[in-house]
């Protein structure tokens, strides 16, 4: 996937910029072009002539690089490049730069780019095992992942500082393949299809104050969302209520219960080439509303009576409407005899795919940056995934799809 790749290399200032020019051969061998942005720190560690050799590109340092031929684009510079790029690469990237670019710093031509991007962004931390493990810097770490920000764990071994423990970064071969994995991802199959994501929980209010709800995180629908964008579809996510940033690209309806995402669902759905109802939605809202808070004094022996009401079936309605060339994939959370009630829904609600996850299994189910899943598909086929980010659950469910366009 690397040859005829535009990559962009950030190097930032540590001792591991020595291996940038490893990392740059590796990908230029690989038959990639590679542009190559430093911070004036990594200039310490490595000279831009050594990188630019090896790239035959000049290396971009200053927020306004001096271009000759072309002056007046001086300044949008960092949006030339952002738009030129199939992947970015921070590598290394220090405790300084991740905090930076997990809160939206633009100090630097590095910094700024990662704002600019359409492409996927990489990020391979290298630090001293303590700055590493401070919890600061863990925190931008898991703020760059939740915005589908691709992570490669440090090494672990003896470190400059004569420290032994993680921050070391991987070797250039390996930080290739891994790219090379991340690409393999990126391909523009989904182009001009319309996709729409569900995703997050439903909340079915009972007071001013309460509500019925689940613990969906909506991570999972979110990963979807982003995944497809890359892939080239025009997508629109419907979230449910949420703490998530809307992943670039991505049209975002917001709404609250279930009939409301019923709705939404509804409206866009009839124009839709792909629907993924990946919502945790609610089966049951309570019959009766109350506009004043519950109060204890009110309740008659200590008990409190709640009647519910079914909620609409989304994933069914959708599939009694379907026409033959839309595709729906619904998502079934059980924690007994899933493989049977997962192929009882997939059938009765007329899909082509369904995954299933259990949240008793480790690494599954809601709060997690990881899922366990199968696929199962309405030909009898059932894939099952091992435990893996669900960034990467987003497109193993994404390939399955595509297999299923003609």
């Amino acid at each position: 996937m690397l040859a005829g790749k535009h990559i962009l290399l950030g190097v930032s200032g540590g001792i591991a910029a020595y291996k940038s020019a490893l990392l740059v051969r590796e990908f230029v061998k690989a038959g990639a072009d590679v542009q190559v942005l430093m911070t004036p720190a990594a200039t310490q560690f490595i000279t831009p002539l050594t990188l630019g050799t090896l790239s035959q590109r000049e290396v971009l340092i200053e927020m306004f690089p001096h271009r000759p031929d072309s002056p007046k684009q001086q300044w949008t510079a960092h949006i030339d490049v952002a738009l030129w790029a199939d992947i970015m690469l921070v590598a290394p990237a220090t405790a300084d730069i991740i905090a930076k670019i997990a809160h939206g710093f633009a100090d630097s031509f590095l910094t700024a780019t990662t704002l600019a991007l359409r492409c996927p962004l990489a990020v391979t931390p290298s630090m001293d095992v303590d700055m590493y493990h401070h919890p600061a810097t863990q925190q931008n770490i898991e703020t760059l992942r939740s915005r589908g920000v691709h992570i490669l764990e440090p090494d672990t071994g003896p470190l400059a500082s004569g420290l032994h423990g993680a921050g070391r970064l991987p070797e250039p071969a390996s930080i290739a393949l891994w790219i090379d994995g991340i690409l393999s991802h990126s391909a523009q199959d989904l182009v001009n299809k319309r996709v729409v994501v569900t995703a997050g929980p439903t909340h079915e209010p009972l007071d001013p104050v309460r509500y019925l709800g689940n613990a969906s995180s909506g991570l999972m629908g979110f990963s979807l969302a982003r995944a497809a964008a890359q892939r080239g579809a025009q997508v629109t996510l419907i979230a449910g209520p949420v703490h998530l940033a809307t992943p670039p690209a991505v049209r975002r309806i917001d709404v609250t219960t279930a009939h409301e995402m019923h709705d939404a669902v509804m409206k866009v759905f009839p124009e839709s080439d792909i629907l993924v109802m990946s919502a945790a939605v609610a089966d049951f809202s309570p019959v009766q509303y109350l506009d004043h808070k519950i109060k204890r004094e009110d309740l008659k022996n200590d008990q409190l009576t709640v009647v519910l009401k079914k909620n609409p079936d989304i994933l069914k309605a959708a599939g009694e409407q379907r026409r033959a060339s839309q595709i729906l994939v619904g998502f079934a959370l059980e924690t007994d005899n899933g493989i049977e009630h997962a192929r009882k829904k997939l059938a009765s609600k007329h899909l082509d795919l369904i995954v299933l996850n259990n949240p008793h299994e480790e690494g599954a189910g809601f709060g997690t940056e990881t899922n366990v899943v199968t696929i199962l598909s309405a030909n009898g086929a059932a894939d099952r995934l091992p435990k893996m980010p669900k960034t990467d659950v987003a497109h193993r469910i994404l390939d399955a799809v595509v297999s299923l366009i003609s």
